[in-house]
């Protein structure tokens, strides 16, 4: 059942934009006024209904139908969101989650601006980004793309990477529309949120996207909300996006997200990508000749195809600007800068960072995320690069021939994996036996043959399935050489299934799901005594992908890396995720890959100045190791320059001024959300709940409500500098007669070097009639000083700052009451300290 709650009235944010778009003569989108209705109209009068109802799907995944008769040329689509992505190699920056530890919306905009210029080169309309979900657990795969757990934070940044891209006459897309916060069956899972916690933390960046950026176009999402799918939810897309926020652009689908077109079609949505599967023309006229759908209604969904295009100039200009390079070295540089204000510094013990040349005559480098570079993550989002710095290449670059660089992967590459292992037959022959059968139900007889090894693994995603199903078993024995622990690997790809049993029992069980990252599990052996291997496995490919080895955990970690570190000066470990193990379509592990914590004691042991460096889209399992290191620099995905910024923050030539976007946890289970974050058992491809039941305290808001609760390890807002910093002189300004307040500080650089920080002003109502928040975070500013500078901030607040959203009333309220303000640089380190009290 709909839930009515859904359709009151949220109040318009009262945000200063914190920056103002640059773009080239002309290409900025033009306001909306008269004349562009009136060209509107008058399009529109010169369609047919067939032609009309061309414009409700997509053609050839990535563009709308042509309609020469009136100019409206096929508008082009290109998957986003921190890269042009879909029509060959083009600049990748920072990802979401990398922006948004920058903390600062100026930033966001120069990168908006130069996705804009990679837009206009290869003549895309539509930049399918930003995304503003929500993180809401570390484990989801897509946390990347996204801004992290706070709406005032996620919005701000998603209002200046619009306006950048828009300000070169390019579309932004904001998505995913709403509550998509889970990767492991996005489109069956039915995410239900109270009233309160959908207004208050789900849906403000997608409002401040809408009244503040003046987003031209809304992408839907797979999930279900309150048991509504989005793309079919009108109160979501009519009574919430067009009728309270007043947004009059495009509203489109996810891909393939539509599974009632009618439904669809009456919530109010404009464009069913990547096709018109369901809100086909077939359908819609049905529905306009028995009256159960309007001529108005279909009216409304093309004047917003039209009004889009016509605001952009896409009718009376080429979008594609010849003189603009496909590669283009100033977009170079907003990426590196983009990356060197992403990087966050989480820990620093005994100032091991920097790193100085001129006594560090030999460093090693040492781990899989240091080489080939990993500039993002996998799914829509990854972006093929013409070139890409490395962390190697990046401390290559820099140091030249003053310091001897070293290097070795230090752990064997999967295909690597899969070549180990001294397998027997079931009769003794050298390799697994191979049964290959029929069908997918490892049934009749199979032909067999002999594999040495299980090696065929490709990492893909979204494959055609085969219309011929079989199934494949391996089997055998494996045999140790010494007594230890052994890894067992496996890995397959999409929507792959398979099984592994050691010794009779399940190892690894690959479930159903829409894609997949290699798995592992480690067993205790004995040498000489043979273990039985069998492996079922249901390709959803008429071919194998499938991967598996074993190998010894002490054989892991290469004597090389033992080597190099314990001769080396320094030495910097680089693990973490890649394309192949965090992604869109599935949910990642909290623990890094495998074999890498094994990799980091190591090189630890033999060197007390390690630095760890770990690429990811947010936190992951940090506690069998970091007591071991004395600095870790969390990278994110730094985009194509990032080896090049990573090496200047190591080396000292930038501080590190990035700040954590999210919660860092000690562990998974002490997350909020944990518990509700994935149920116990579900069916793939059938819709599940999934409760929200932390309500408004998700992240920081609940562990600073919750003092007496384990505390995060590093907390929102954090991130080291290599200079220090002071707050000083609170002062709060008298509420005007709209509760403005403006709230001003001194913030001091007091140490030694150039560096930045972040103000940040949270606000507690504890005399609250409800429970909220003991901290929300609703105004922040980056400061760069020189040493011993002082600037005098002030940062304001309104009446929104200060209310949240009733449920009786269906709107945002003020209790009566004190309300304290709480200033500093992250969310448990706010020295300065404020009351203040408004009428209700």
């Amino acid at each position: 059942m709909r839930k009515s709650w859904l359709k009151p009235a949220l109040l318009s944010l009262s945000l200063a934009l914190l920056v103002q778009p640059l773009a080239y003569a002309g290409v900025t989108p033009a306001p909306d006024n008269a004349a562009i209705e009136h060209r509107v109209d008058d399009l529109l009068a010169k369609l047919s209904l067939e032609q009309k109802l061309q414009l409700l799907g997509g053609k050839d995944n990535f563009y709308t139908i042509a309609q020469p008769g009136i100019g409206l040329p096929p508008l082009k689509m290109s998957d986003g969101p921190y890269g042009v992505r879909v029509f060959g190699p083009s600049t990748a920056y920072a990802a979401g989650i990398g922006l948004a530890a920058a903390w600062d919306p100026a930033l966001a905009e120069r990168v908006g601006e130069a996705m804009g210029r990679d837009a206009r080169a290869r003549g895309v309309h539509f930049i399918l980004g930003p995304g503003v979900n929500m993180y809401r657990s570390p484990l989801n795969g897509r946390n990347m793309e996204y801004f992290g757990e706070d709406p005032w934070l996620s919005g701000n940044t998603a209002v200046g990477l619009i306006d950048g891209i828009q300000s070169q006459g390019v579309v932004a897309t904001v998505k995913h529309y709403a509550a998509n916060n889970s990767e492991y069956d996005r489109r069956h899972v039915d995410s239900l949120i109270d009233e309160r916690s959908l207004h208050e933390i789900y849906l403000p960046a997608f409002e401040m996207a809408v009244r503040q950026g003046h987003v031209g176009a809304v992408m839907s999402s797979y999930n279900l909300l309150n048991h509504d799918y989005t793309s079919e939810s009108q109160p979501l897309l009519t009574d919430i996006l067009k009728r309270q926020w007043g947004f009059d652009g495009l509203l489109m689908s996810d891909w393939g997200a539509v599974h009632d077109g009618t439904k669809a079609f009456k919530a109010g949505l404009d464009l069913e990508m990547p096709n018109a599967e369901f809100m086909n023309a077939g359908l819609i006229t049905a529905g306009l000749k028995d009256g159960t759908l309007a001529q108005a209604e279909l009216d409304d969904k093309i004047r917003r195809i039209l009004r889009t295009a016509v605001r952009f100039g896409f009718l009376d200009r080429d979008q594609t600007i010849s003189t603009l390079p496909a590669d283009s070295s100033e977009n170079a540089k907003v990426a590196l800068q983009g990356a060197l204000e992403s990087l966050t510094l989480l820990k620093n013990e005994r100032h091991v960072l920097p790193l100085d040349a001129a006594t560090v005559k030999t460093v090693a480098v040492i781990g899989p995320d240091a080489a080939p570079a990993i500039a993002s993550a996998g799914g829509s989002s990854h972006v093929d690069t013409f070139h890409a710095q490395s962390i190697l290449d990046g401390i290559r670059q820099l140091l030249g021939d003053k310091v001897t660089v070293l290097y070795t992967r230090g752990l064997p590459a999967p295909m690597d994996v899969f070549k180990q292992g001294h397998f027997t037959g079931p009769q003794g022959e050298a390799g697994l036996r191979k049964e290959v059968f029929a069908n997918n139900a490892f049934a009749g007889t199979p032909v067999s043959s002999i594999d040495a090894h299980v090696d065929q693994w490709k990492s893909e995603l979204w494959t055609s399935p085969a219309k011929q199903r079989q199934s494949i078993r391996w089997s055998g024995h494996f045999t140790p050489t010494h007594d230890g622990k052994y890894l067992f690997l496996t890995a397959a790809a999409s929507e792959d299934t398979y099984t592994l049993y050691v010794n009779g029992k399940p190892a690894i069980e690959q479930p159903h799901r829409e894609g997949q990252a290699p798995r592992y599990t480690t067993l205790a052996l004995h040498a000489n005594q043979p273990v039985t291997i069998r492996l079922d496995y249901k390709p959803d490919v008429d071919y194998s992908r499938m991967g598996f080895g074993v190998v010894a955990v002490d054989e892991l970690i290469s004597a090389d890396a033992r080597s190099m570190a314990k001769q080396a000066d320094a030495a910097i470990v680089a693990v973490g995720f890649d394309p192949t193990s965090e992604s869109e379509a599935f949910d990642r592990s909290y623990d890094l890959p495998w074999g890498q914590e094994a990799l980091i004691d190591a090189v630890a042991a033999a060197n007390p100045k390690t630095v760890v460096t770990v690429t990811s889209g947010g936190g992951y399992s940090t506690e069998r190791w970091l007591d071991h290191v004395p600095a870790l620099l969390q990278t994110w995905y730094p985009g194509q320059e990032g080896g090049t910024a990573i090496a200047q923050v190591l080396f000292g030539q930038h501080s590190p001024e990035g700040k954590l976007p999210i919660s860092f946890e000690h562990d998974v289970a002490n997350n909020p959300a944990h518990a509700t974050y994935e149920p116990a058992s579900f069916t793939f491809g059938q819709p599940f709940d999934v409760t929200y039941r932390e309500g408004v305290f998700l992240g920081y808001r609940w562990y600073t409500s919750h003092p007496e609760q384990t505390q995060p390890l590093f907390a929102f807002g954090h991130g080291l500098s290599y200079s220090s910093f002071a707050f000083s002189h609170l002062s709060v300004g008298k509420p005007d007669a709209q509760d403005n307040v403006s709230v001003a500080f001194d913030l001091t650089n007091t140490g030694q070097l150039e560096a930045a920080d972040v103000a940040q002003l949270y606000v507690g109502d504890p005399s609250a009639r409800v429970a909220r928040p003991a901290r929300e975070l609703k105004a922040f500013q980056k400061v760069r000083l020189a040493p011993g500078g002082t600037q005098h901030v002030t940062l304001k607040l309104d009446r929104r700052s200060f209310a949240y959203y009733d449920v009786a009333t269906h709107a945002w309220k003020i209790d009566p009451g004190s309300f304290k303000l709480y200033v500093g640089d992250a969310s448990d380190n706010t020295p300065l300290t404020a009351e203040l009290s408004l009428a209700p």
